[in-house]
């Protein structure tokens, strides 16, 4: 669409602050520290103040707030449902059966671990590897990883087709420096997962003796497969993990399990080939397994059942899960209420089913509107900044031109939504609902199995509040639960919706051309469409950035991750560029609008991006976060990326000597 309309839309919808949600809530402000000393602090410390860590959480921020608000509406509208009576098979009797199952802690204790115990006797009755193969494939389909994850999805050299896919996996508690560094956080860690495990055994009704057994043995595995799994950031090159192979290669290759009676369970029928995203990873285990016992095997199988299961049991082993992962790991002192666990269950259950109800009551068409014209804005900008490049070849900026051309936008909602005919949710075991949801996910899943890629499905659901690119269908989405305020705002001023949801369309349109993304033509293919020089180019400003984050202290001597983080630093900084400059555009021929607050257009521009990031972290979870996220915490996506921007200098007049400070010949800019 044209860029008038886009401008003129937002400009009509510029009302008094007073009219709702405030653009910019003064109250975020800590006055007490300047815009050039921290202006993370600067511009949210005011609200981080306000919003202490209440004891459910590990992280409070702005997207935890939306997160909260939109549970309220989730809660309404599952309270809507239950006051009706549902027809016997609906949609809605399923949500109203999940909802109570989730509720009903009467129920779960008296079970205690009664819904898993046919599944521990199947796996204790396992006598050789077919057994163990058929029982891994069936764990599988019921939502039950072990040594790895098996799942369909996009060829990345042939993007219109599925393809089978292995990923490494076993890892129970995530990372695996958690099982191999000596740090005293490191050591804290696993001992707090051995007393985890040696609970779960216990309360599954083993003696003290076997289940002290069961936990060396479980553990010394994971460490084991810790050793052979790929590192964190070798897991984001697209160029390693592109590993296609025919299926009997495979096989033959990695025959620590018998594929055959594997791939029947699972339902493995017309694939010939596959990819292994880490073969190093396939080849360390398939050796490693060659000297593990079936009865050790067998023991992290059952723990790998009731860790999957603990959470939908009796409150002795949720308690035990929460002691670990919650407290230990996390830093959280307190289990959400019930309503809010239970409720999130049915949202990922019954995820389209809940926001098909969403969209109907909570997202106007006029929202959709307005962001699909603002999409239009800032791909042009984009473009214009791709044309404006001075570092890239004019034969890879007609391609770049090209890739941003055929970008596919999605929002708010998808146009077919999923039919939960097939899913059975029967009133007995919550664990059973649980594995039958599992069970539906995979059937679903596995009749895209040598199939065309469905380009109209969604990869998040529209209550959830968040957005995405997909390289393989070189698509970006924003789901309608994240269109509301602070990240779109009908009664902000264009500067600040431009700062808030228009960076977050420039962050996901940059992740087209971040280090990842790059890889990907305008198809969705991993293809080598830059100019050697300019591949170069790029990696050499990439590097600058990694190199700026890995001096970042998250806290004590810890350091960030540059190189981890690196794609979501890129899109930040990228998603700021552009959409500063999108709004830029929208101004071309008016008048300077007017200060707001005794901030100019640009400062609130720069504000609405920072209070974004607003939250209060823990310690540990800063920790966790470090190991196992991929985005900067919130600090950082601000203070780290608009010191490389000069348009933030120059709203603010930050000065050389003030803290935030860096030098222009150390700043980089990439798209």
């Amino acid at each position: 669409m044209a860029l008038g309309v886009a401008a003129m839309a937002f400009a009509a919808c510029t009302q008094s602050k007073d009219a709702g949600k405030p653009a910019i809530d003064l109250a975020n402000f800590d006055n007490t520290v300047s815009a050039g000393e921290d202006f993370y602090q600067y511009a949210c410390g005011g609200w981080m103040a306000a919003n202490p860590l209440t004891p459910e959480y590990a992280r409070y921020g702005i997207f935890d707030q939306l997160d909260k608000e939109n549970q309220e509406r989730l809660r309404a509208l599952i309270e809507e449902v239950n006051a009706v009576p549902q027809e016997a098979g609906s949609v809605g009797e399923k949500i109203q059966i999940m909802y109570s199952l989730g509720l009903d802690t009467a129920k779960r204790n008296a079970e205690g671990v009664a819904p898993v115990m046919e599944q521990i006797a199947a796996i204790k009755g396992v006598k050789d590897k077919d057994e163990f193969s058929a029982m891994l494939g069936k764990l599988q389909t019921q939502g039950i990883r072990s040594y790895f994850g098996m799942y369909i999805g996009a060829d990345e050299k042939n993007s219109m087709m599925n393809l089978l896919q292995f990923s490494q996996g076993g890892l129970s508690m995530g990372d695996r420096d958690y099982y191999l560094l000596d740090d005293e956080t490191s050591v804290k860690i696993r001992n707090a997962y051995k007393e985890y495990m040696n609970k779960l055994f216990m309360l599954a009704g083993y003696s003290a003796e076997d289940a002290a057994a069961s936990v060396k043995a479980v553990l010394d595995l994971e460490t084991e497969i810790a050793k052979v799994s790929v590192d964190r950031a070798t897991l984001r090159d697209v160029h390693k993990n592109y590993n296609k192979m025919p299926l009997k290669e495979f096989v033959r290759k990695y025959n620590f399990i018998n594929w055959d009676v594997y791939f029947k369970e699972v339902g493995v029928k017309s694939s010939t080939e596959l990819n292994a995203s880490q073969v190093p990873f396939f080849a360390g285990l398939t050796n490693l397994l060659k000297k593990v016992s079936l009865d050790t095997q067998k023991e992290y199988m059952v723990f790998k059942l009731l860790n999957s299961a603990s959470n939908y049991l009796s409150d002795d082993f949720v308690n035990a899960n929460f002691e670990f992962f919650g407290k230990t790991v996390q830093g959280r002192e307190m289990l959400q209420p019930l309503w809010k666990r239970s409720l999130s269950v049915v949202n990922r259950t019954l995820s389209e089913a809940l926001g098909q109800k969403y969209v109907e009551k909570y997202f106007p068409a006029s929202s959709k509107e307005k962001m699909v014209e603002m999409v239009s804005n800032l791909q042009k900008a984009l473009g214009e900044r791709i044309s404006a490049l001075e570092w890239m070849s004019d034969e890879t900026k007609a391609k770049a031109h090209e890739k941003l051309g055929t970008f596919i936008v999605k929002v708010g909602y998808p146009d077919k939504w999923k039919d939960y005919t097939a899913l059975d949710i029967k009133n007995d075991s919550y664990w059973a609902n649980m594995c039958r949801a599992s069970e539906f996910r995979h059937k679903d899943m596995m009749k895209d199995e040598g199939q065309p890629v469905d380009r109209t499905e969604w990869g998040m659901s529209p209550q959830t509040v968040n957005a995405y690119y997909n390289p393989t269908t070189n698509e970006i989405c924003f789901p309608a639960a994240i269109l509301q305020p602070p990240f779109f705002n009908p009664d902000a001023d264009d500067a600040v919706n431009y700062g808030g949801i228009g960076v977050v369309i420039g962050h996901e349109m940059t992740h087209g051309f971040d280090d990842q993304g790059r890889n990907y033509d305008k198809d969705g293919n991993i293809s080598a469409w830059w100019t050697e020089e300019d591949a170069a180019k790029f990696n050499e400003k990439a590097q600058v950035l990694v190199e700026q984050y890995n001096k970042i202290i998250v806290i004590d001597t810890v350091h960030a991750d540059g190189a981890y983080t690196l794609g979501e630093n890129i899109a930040d900084q990228g998603g700021l560029l552009i959409s500063h400059q999108a709004y830029l555009n929208t101004l071309k021929g008016k008048e300077t609008p007017a200060d707001i607050d005794g901030f100019n257009h640009n400062q609130r521009f720069f504000l609405g991006y920072a209070n974004l990031w607003a939250q209060n972290v823990r310690p540990q979870e800063i920790l966790r976060r470090t190991k196992t996220d991929v985005h900067s915490l919130g600090k950082w996506r601000v203070n780290g990326a608009l010191r490389n921007i000069q348009a933030w200098y120059d709203a603010f007049g930050i000065q050389e000597g003030d803290p935030m400070w860096m030098a222009p010949a150390e700043r980089i800019n990439i798209w």
